[in-house]
């Protein structure tokens, strides 16, 4: 779990994206029949396309394939750097190894990190869906981030399906490709491994998508659909998606109740069969799941990790719980400071209002930015739109839900994602139609404001030699922008695989600085610590060191200062009661630092 922070974003983008914004709100007014006649022609184009819906769909999803392995030489493959990313990839290793979760390690108290659970037994505290998808992706293609991309395409193609089911096909298509220009290419969720959103997404998608299908042609494939996104919402964000599943379920009962083209009782039960079991399949491995990690069927995940590390709580109602014993500065700083001061400036009256509007307003950066709030011109007519109605009342819904947390970040919602695109292309749909003095304006805004996304995209492809780019630290400059972040975690990668190259096993004892970011973790190990190459560890002073070194006396010890300029990497000092083939394993005691180049050498 990243943190929310009232800290700006990186302001640059967002700059750019502000005026660009005004920039068509003035045009708009100036020139209302700006490249009238080329636009009309794009357009037929456009529709021509999108009366195949299936096609359609599958041309969104497709694109996000194409245009994202297209980027790889400006935008490679992204590396872990956070401990979210690293606790789902060990989800994901263990899953690949055929287990559900690992026995402790002997010596865990040296391998603690922020997000992993170390007792009952070793395995990410997150809901396991992220972790099943990621180890899909390396029992698949050999790499996790690849089923990332093929999740964010079927993400983007089911929402194109979703919006099918709503909006007409234009508008369908439309909403598309935003989504793979503002979701699909550049966000956190393609470039990190921890938020889950496109699966989120998916799962929402899904239920959205098959509730208008299954009241308008009732069968059995939409309920095994709709319980197929409440069980992905179930393995990933089941908080939101209960949020979702209330009005979906109240809709449901309604119109099986004495709604038109309803069912009749042995048809409505096949339905309701067919959606339960897919649910019950999901829920009962998850039970299975949490026994086998957590130990007890009941205790779901984060448990564990929050009653042993956390003092902050999750929701407003609850109060903080006292410190915990912490072994190390670097996770008591996190969970007593990055944690517990947001917890006390939201857990006030007078701070509750203000931050709460701030996690709006930075979730709104997210999904929307700048452009993508024009048509919010019509806020007022969209409220009144019947045929949207319903999904105002879903976001209505989460509204409310979301209050009561303490933190919110933008993946939180992506459930609800399908809804917010439905509601925002309603909202263009009326301002295309708005001409104030008999002029087309709202026409020429709807035209920019397309034309500003595929601009700002490519704009995005050069900002870094433009230096435009958000900056790794704090979080809150890239997980709440559509921008996202940049290639990240080199430093560790290339300590990491410098090590691996060296002949014989090989032990990392990672020793931070006072003011070392808690978010930028060093210390992540793969499921089966004892067999990898490459060790890492804690530092926890010299008479703690010297039981570690000794259990793995036939490794090569080094200290890895991730704080200097750059990393440096040094012979570990051994200590006198050191064994002597540890002693020769790891090199003269005193060595001078090396930098990552002299180590390669």
């Amino acid at each position: 779990m990243l943190l929310p922070s009232a800290n700006e974003p990186n302001p640059s983008l967002l700059i750019i994206e502000c005026g660009l914004t005004a920039i068509i709100f003035a045009a708009a007014f100036t020139w209302p029949r700006l490249g009238d006649n080329w636009f009309a022609r794009i357009e037929r184009a456009f529709g021509r396309l999108a009366a195949r819906k299936g096609l359609a769909a599958a041309t969104v999803g497709l694109s996000v394939l194409v245009l994202r392995l297209a980027m790889l030489p400006l935008f490679p493959v992204p590396l872990p750097f956070v401990p979210d990313d690293f606790s789902f990839l060990l989800a994901a290793q263990t899953f690949v190894h055929g287990r559900l979760t690992n026995p402790t390690p002997a010596m865990w108290t040296h391998f603690e990190s922020i997000h992993i659970t170390m007792l009952p037994s070793y395995q990410s505290m997150y809901f396991p869906g992220q972790g099943l998808l990621l180890a899909a992706g390396i029992a698949l293609f050999g790499h996790p981030w690849f089923a990332l991309l093929a999740m964010d395409a079927v993400m983007c193609a089911v929402l194109t399906w979703m919006l099918q089911a709503w909006l007409p096909p234009r508008w369908a298509l439309a909403g598309g490709f935003i989504a793979v220009i503002r979701l699909g290419l550049f966000s956190d969720w393609i470039n990190t491994y921890h938020t889950g959103g496109s699966l989120a997404a998916l799962g929402g998608a899904l239920m959205l998508g098959t509730l208008p299908r299954l009241m308008k042609r009732p069968g059995i494939h939409y309920a095994v659909l709709m319980g197929l996104g409440i069980a992905v919402l179930a393995l990933t964000r089941p908080y939101e998606g209960m949020l979702l599943c209330l009005p979906v379920g109240f809709v449901l009962s309604r119109w099986l109740w004495k709604g038109a083209n309803r069912p009749d009782a042995a048809a409505a039960a096949r339905f309701a069969a067919a959606a339960l079991a897919v649910v019950f399949v999901a829920l009962s491995w998850l039970g299975y799941y949490d026994l086998k990690a957590f130990g007890k069927a009941t205790t779901l995940p984060y448990t564990v990790d929050r009653v042993t590390y956390a003092m902050a709580p999750y929701y407003v109602w609850q109060q903080a719980r006292p410190a915990p014993h912490y072994r190390y500065a670097v996770i008591r700083r996190f969970y007593e400071k990055d944690e517990m001061d947001f917890f006390n400036k939201i857990h006030t009256w007078k701070g509750f209002l203000p931050y709460t509007l701030v996690k709006i307003v930075f979730t709104g950066l997210f999904y929307a930015g700048f452009t993508l709030l024009l048509p919010m011109l019509m806020v007022r007519r969209v409220f009144l739109d019947k045929r949207i109605r319903f999904l105002v009342a879903c976001l209505l819904i989460l509204a409310a839900g979301l209050t009561i947390e303490i933190y919110l970040l933008p993946h939180y919602v992506a459930p609800f994602v399908a809804a917010f695109y439905a509601i925002g292309l309603q909202a263009m749909r009326h301002l295309r139609l708005w001409k104030p003095d008999g002029k087309p304006v709202g026409l020429t805004m709807v035209r920019l404001t397309v034309v500003s996304c595929v601009a700002l995209a490519g704009l995005r492809l050069v900002a870094e030699p433009m230096h435009l780019t958000p900056p790794e630290w704090p979080p809150s400059n890239w997980n709440f922008t559509w921008f996202g972040p940049e290639h990240y975690g080199a430093a560790r990668a290339g300590i990491e695989r410098q090590l691996e190259q060296m002949p014989g096993p090989q032990l990392a004892i990672v020793r931070y600085s006072s003011n070392h970011n808690p978010l930028d973790e060093w210390v992540y190990n793969s499921p089966e610590i004892d067999r990898s190459k490459v060790v890492w560890a804690r530092d926890a002073g010299s008479v703690d060191n010297s039981e570690l070194i000794d259990y793995y006396r036939n490794r090569r010890v080094w200290l890895v200062e991730p704080d200097a300029i750059p990393a440096q990497v040094t012979p570990y000092p051994m200590p006198a009661q050191a064994t002597v083939s540890t002693q020769l394993a790891a090199g003269p005691a005193g060595a001078r630092k090396t930098s990552l180049q002299e180590l390669e050498k």
